[in-house]
């Protein structure tokens, strides 16, 4: 019996992975425990081994592309056994209207099922489908990875081959703007750039078609419609294709909710819309050829769609009325203005922060903290040092060694369970001019003041420069975010998921103290505020963390014995 492979999750914060190697190609025996291909998470490049013994029927992704956690991969079983109803999910084969024998074998032909409702009037007509769906074409899709664990769409900043050209595996394709960076495009692929689907600007969603690659004359289209679940172009006669043009320039969700019809949509989009309790037929399509992707579902109004299902004609006509409705509810800007586009970085801050505001139940708790001592032994350091040690690294170093002492404020908030990590890794935050980047100091708790400070400096530097890489950003388990040098005295930050506490450090400022014997002397102060989750961290704990910290600043030779 044939059984389908599926991308399993290989760490606790994977939502998909992407084939970096196939180690078998389709027609190869497989035994249980053999590995078949070789995946990059978003940790590191791991085997994956086969559970079955077989023959390898099919093999669904390629090379570079990128297959969500539970997506099929591939499928074992036995030679020349039938698997085509595994992947269409034993649901599509076989319409009611459909009877006997015949129009069953017409499905279960074509490797991506055609979206257009069927008539069982004309069977001979969709025979050459199947034909067309079954050929070879010598072409790779190239297609938007995910460049960091936050990222959900790049922005093509520029392409660096342009169609026609010959193309190498490692030559740089274009470069893309994260939310993180602007970052390389790599090919994996050798043979001519025969396609490139989106231009210099536009926002691709993570696993989106960007481009493909391959030889000389290749039936480009034909890849595309089977990569979008379409009937191939020229796959029924013209006149028939004329025919079928109107309903497929319609709301494909009419003929695919009444039809039964597969849907072309991702896989991650049609978890959400279960999660959601959406009809995904109902849900437009904005993607390539209109697949439908998470941000359709994300946007997707119900009430707005109630009108949808109704005569043929209607909905063109509704769909195109509630358009120039959106703009008419802003009245128009006056005086002089300037609108500038979201970057893939500011989309991110927005949604990532919002969510931990308006999601974590926020509680905050300030100390002041005596900087005398630590001013005084800064500079005997930085006599020693090979790095200038800041006030920052201090405070980055006090936190580190406190969180060792007080492990629950080093956790994460899981939905079903709290994480306690035994490592810290610090993030850092850092000013760039399109927003805000927290680099991370790993296994802080372990380093020397001036291990820390080179490593801030060289972090920032990068962070500037647009340089980091996923591994600089990634693994944070508790986060600072210092204004002093602003001249700010105090301020509460946003939690940096999937953090459960982040602190915030003022400027330090020089005040009037009393004696106990009514003397005034000066002395210097400086705030620090802790943003913690109240579903990990009670007021308690955060209490004694900070007082921690402080007895660490204050007297601060004790984080160095």
């Amino acid at each position: 019996m044939a059984e389908v492979i599926r991308m399993p999750k290989m760490s606790d914060t994977m939502e998909e992975g992407v084939i970096a190697e196939w180690h078998k190609k389709v027609g190869d025996k497989i035994k249980s425990g053999e590995i078949i291909a070789e995946v990059e998470t978003d940790k590191a490049t791991m085997d994956l081994e086969s559970y079955y013994d077989g023959t390898l029927l099919y093999i669904g992704v390629q090379k570079g592309d990128a297959v969500p956690i539970d997506g099929i991969m591939a499928v074992v079983g036995n030679e020349g056994e039938d698997y085509k109803s595994l992947l269409e999910g034993g649901s599509e084969n076989g319409a009611p209207k459909d009877a006997a024998p015949a129009p069953a074998k017409e499905e279960e032909k074509p490797a991506a099922p055609a979206i257009e409702t069927a008539t069982p009037e004309k069977p001979a007509a969709a025979a050459p489908a199947p034909a067309k769906s079954t050929e070879k074409i010598n072409a790779a899709i190239v297609r938007m990875p995910k460049m960091s664990d936050t990222m959900e769409e790049g922005t093509l900043v520029s392409w660096q081959k342009k169609v026609g050209d010959k193309v190498k595996s490692g030559d740089i394709l274009a470069e893309v703007e994260t939310d993180k960076a602007t970052m390389e495009l790599e090919a994996y692929e050798d043979g001519t750039l025969l396609y490139v689907g989106i231009k210099e600007g536009e926002a691709v969603p993570v696993d989106g078609i960007i481009a493909v690659i391959g030889e000389e004359g290749a039936n480009v289209e034909a890849l595309l419609a089977r990569e979008n679940g379409e009937a191939e172009p020229e796959s029924a006669p013209a006149a028939e294709g004329a025919a079928k043009e109107a309903p497929a320039a319609e709301e494909k969700s009419v003929s695919v909710a009444d039809s039964g019809d597969r849907i072309k949509a991702s896989p991650l989009a049609k978890r959400l819309a279960d999660e959601k309790g959406i009809n995904i037929s109902q849900v437009p399509g904005s993607g390539d050829n209109g697949r439908i992707v998470k941000r359709d579902v994300d946007e997707f109004k119900p009430a707005a769609k109630t009108e949808a299902p109704k005569a043929e004609a209607a909905p063109a006509a509704e769909a195109k009325a509630p358009a120039p409705s959106a703009p008419a509810s802003s009245s128009p800007a006056t005086g002089d203005f300037t609108d500038t586009p979201v970057s893939q970085m500011r989309k991110t801050i927005a949604r990532r922060l919002s969510d931990s505001l308006f999601t974590a139940p926020h509680f905050y708790v300030t100390m002041e903290i005596v900087m005398d001592k630590a001013i005084a032994l800064r500079p005997q350091l930085n006599e020693v040092s090979p790095a200038k040690i800041s006030f920052n690294d201090m405070v980055i170093k006090a936190c580190a060694v406190a969180l060792k002492q007080h492990p629950a404020v080093n956790s994460a908030w899981l939905g079903d369970k709290i994480r306690r990590y035994n490592y810290v890794n610090i993030g850092v935050a850092v000013a760039v001019d399109e927003g805000l980047l927290v680099p991370v100091i790993r296994d802080a708790d372990k380093k020397t003041l001036s291990a820390i400070s080179g490593e801030v400096k060289d972090l920032a530097g990068k962070a500037k420069d647009k340089k980091l890489q996923p591994k600089d950003w990634e693994g944070n388990t508790f986060s600072i975010s210092n204004l002093g040098m602003f001249g700010v005295d105090e301020f509460t930050a946003i939690i940096n998921p999937p953090d459960s506490c982040i602190l915030a450090i003022g400027g330090i400022k020089k005040v009037a103290a009393f004696k106990e014997d009514g003397t005034v002397y000066p002395t210097n102060i400086m705030k620090v505020t802790i943003s913690a989750d109240h579903r990990v961290v009670d007021g308690a704990l955060a209490a004694a963390f900070l007082n921690t910290v402080k007895k660490l600043l204050e007297e601060p030779m004790s984080m160095l014995v």
